[in-house]
């Protein structure tokens, strides 16, 4: 018996309606196994149990993947349909759960293990009531203003983020993803330099060895370019949302003095630099203008530069058979 067959009867009424594979079941399966995570980190002394409790810890971290989905998929969709209550309110609960994460985190890599313990209570229970409010009002609001065709775009752009476990039905969704996003035919463009075909394009963009997201005069994403590796979670759900909904709250407010700053052609280019997951990312944001000066959007780059500030003196040289050996 499948892992959602033997939890199905615990499943509230509006979730049991809904078919295999529906976001909306596939979270309640992940609350699933979050809550067994929950409760098994909850009796485990991290003292006298340090590795158990480590293991389990990096079992919850994968939460982010969770809020990550919520995030750039469920909550663009509710936004089209003029409910921004979670982008704006939900998205700031997430990021206190995720400084709760760093803060444990932080514990482990200073080795002030035992003052853990009197922490975790208050994290568990944090956790918990984020998925009682998705329960409770999230997922029954979502169900009611959600057409069945968002749900099923959701579903595609949900398996570019991932999930908290490997059990979900997936399968469809991967396929879809596998097929091509735009025809190449024999047709090509004329760039302002050079002349290439959609296929090539499309190809340049995405192993290129950053991030980019392009957001219109209008402050809406159009474009992002999907990598293997991206720095930051992408997913179909974000093209056409409004850049404010795609930042954490306690950002939203410098993103949109660099949207004002660029559009009234006082400031071209923004920067940041921040640790993240133990890398060093380049954060950049430049003004984009037509011919005529005209305003026509922004673009963001963000890179992983932690091998290249390790850069010292000259590489002249080809060195792959040094690299071999």
């Amino acid at each position: 018996m499948m892992e959602s067959e033997k939890i199905e009867h615990f499943y509230p009424d509006y979730v049991k309606q809904l078919p295999e594979g529906h976001p909306v079941r596939t979270y309640f399966l992940e609350s699933f196994h979050l809550e067994r995570i929950l409760a098994e980190i909850g009796e485990t002394d991290p003292v006298q149990r340090f590795q158990e409790f480590f293991n389990l810890f990096n079992q919850l971290c994968e939460v982010e993947k969770r809020y990550a989905r919520k995030e750039n998929q469920l909550f663009p969709f509710l936004e089209k349909r003029g409910w921004n209550g979670p982008s704006q309110g939900m998205w700031a609960f997430h990021d206190a759960n995720r400084d709760l994460l760093r803060g444990i985190r932080k514990r482990i890599e200073e080795r002030t293990i035992s003052e853990i313990k009197a922490e975790m209570p208050y994290i568990i229970d944090e956790f918990r009531r984020m998925m009682k409010v998705e329960e409770m009002r999230l997922f029954p609001i979502s169900l009611q203003i959600l057409t069945e065709d968002d749900w099923k775009e959701m579903r595609i752009g949900e398996a570019e983020i991932g999930f908290m476990i490997p059990t979900n039905s997936v399968d469809h969704v991967e396929n879809a993803l596998a097929s091509p996003q735009v025809a190449s035919g024999d047709g090509k463009l004329k760039m302002e330099e050079g002349i290439m075909t959609l296929e090539q394009i499309n190809l340049l963009l995405k192993f290129m060895p950053v991030d980019l997201t392009y957001v219109d005069e209008n402050d809406r994403v159009i474009f992002y370019n999907r990598g293997e590796e991206r720095v930051f979670p992408r997913s179909a759900g974000i093209i056409g949302r409004e850049v404010r909904f795609c930042h954490p709250p306690k950002s939203v407010g410098t993103v949109l003095r660099i949207l004002e700053e660029f559009r009234s052609g006082n400031k071209s280019e923004a920067e940041f630099w921040i640790r993240f997951k133990g890398r060093v990312i380049h954060i950049r944001y430049f003004a984009i203008r037509d011919a005529l000066k005209n305003y026509k959007g922004v673009i963001e780059m963000s890179q992983d530069v932690t091998e290249i500030q390790k850069l010292e003196g000259e590489r002249r040289l080809l060195n792959w058979d040094e690299e071999s050996t």
